[in-house]
């Protein structure tokens, strides 16, 4: 009885944890702060400040993942393919590497732990069965973390773009009253506000130190953050600055076909979420009509 209970403990103790790495509750005001001070160091280049450590659970998940990298490194396996995403989700490459780690590890020694409370209740599972599943559970484990990070990745890209339209069209305004065209990309830069504005007034600001062009430090922007419209963007208005090519219905027109494109994608997204609900409704259906039926079933099959 007190292993049973031992070991319901510690398969509870799994499950809240495994829970907290998916589902990890909002950082504090510090973290907070750190991530708007790391974006700074992406497009400005500046050192940022270190962030500092939330909890216990985030350094033994950080120090994991330097563990996992320095291997993965020595391997000739290190995943450079998910440098934009984390930038731009305000990550480091170690916490990613040790929540993947640790939830490869949650999964290898789930089942087996389920096996042995079920042990404890007299029900004998074998050896086999646990530990094929907890290699199973620990190869999906693994990349789930990859895939909740292209998911907030490609939320923050959409948001990028909708700031960008915005930018676009304030550029466009300042163009058409007459400013030049390294004065419209800095005024409308100030005058918006939001993350995207951020990242693009950082960008900006950072020319009168570095004696680029602006349109340079956009298309430094753009491959960072993984948004090709803002190298685009930047290949268009270098036109403007460099050959006095005539850009502002250039810059116009791809401020519509973005708001078009971002329009399309919306509409997409929510007809799949609409067909998505189909899926639920019918199995309830499906499920009354059981009910309904199953007693006029039931006493034909009887009555024969």
């Amino acid at each position: 009885m007190i292993a049973a209970i031992l070991l319901g403990t510690c398969f509870g103790a799994a499950v809240i944890i495994a829970g907290r790495a998916l589902f990890p509750a909002a950082p504090p005001l510090s973290a907070a702060l750190a991530r708007l001070s790391r974006s700074r160091e992406l497009t400005t280049g500046l050192p940022a400040v270190t962030e500092p450590r939330s909890d216990y659970s985030t350094e033994i998940g950080r120090r994991v993942g330097t563990a996992v990298g320095r291997i993965m490194a020595s391997l000739g396996l290190a995943p450079r393919a998910l440098d934009a995403d984390l930038r731009l989700v305000g990550r480091t490459i170690d916490q990613h590497l040790g929540q993947k780690a640790l939830l490869a590890v949650f999964g290898l020694l789930l089942p087996s732990l389920t096996a042995f409370v079920a042990a404890a209740g007299g029900v004998q599972t074998g050896f086999v069965l646990p530990i094929g599943l907890g290699v199973a559970a620990a190869v999906v484990f693994f990349f789930v973390p990859d895939l909740t990070l292209r998911s907030e990745a490609a939320k923050r890209r959409s948001g990028f773009r909708h700031g960008l339209g915005s930018f676009l069209d304030l550029v466009v305004i300042s163009l058409a009253g007459g400013a030049g065209v390294e004065s419209a990309l800095k005024d409308s830069a100030e005058i918006g506000r939001g993350w995207a504005f951020a990242q693009l007034r950082d960008a900006i600001q950072m020319t009168a130190l570095t004696g680029e062009s602006p349109w340079m430090a956009l298309s430094r922007l753009g491959a960072d953050l993984g948004v090709p419209e803002l190298n685009e963007l930047a290949s268009s208005v270098s036109l403007a600055g460099t050959e006095g090519a005539r850009v502002r219905e250039s810059l116009a027109a791809k401020a519509t076909s973005l708001r078009d494109h971002e329009l399309a994608a919306a509409e997409s997204e929510a007809q799949s979420a609409t067909e998505r609900m189909a899926l639920p409704v019918v199995t309830l259906f499906l499920g009354f009509l059981i009910l309904i039926g199953y007693p006029a079933v039931d006493a034909v099959l009887t009555g024969l």
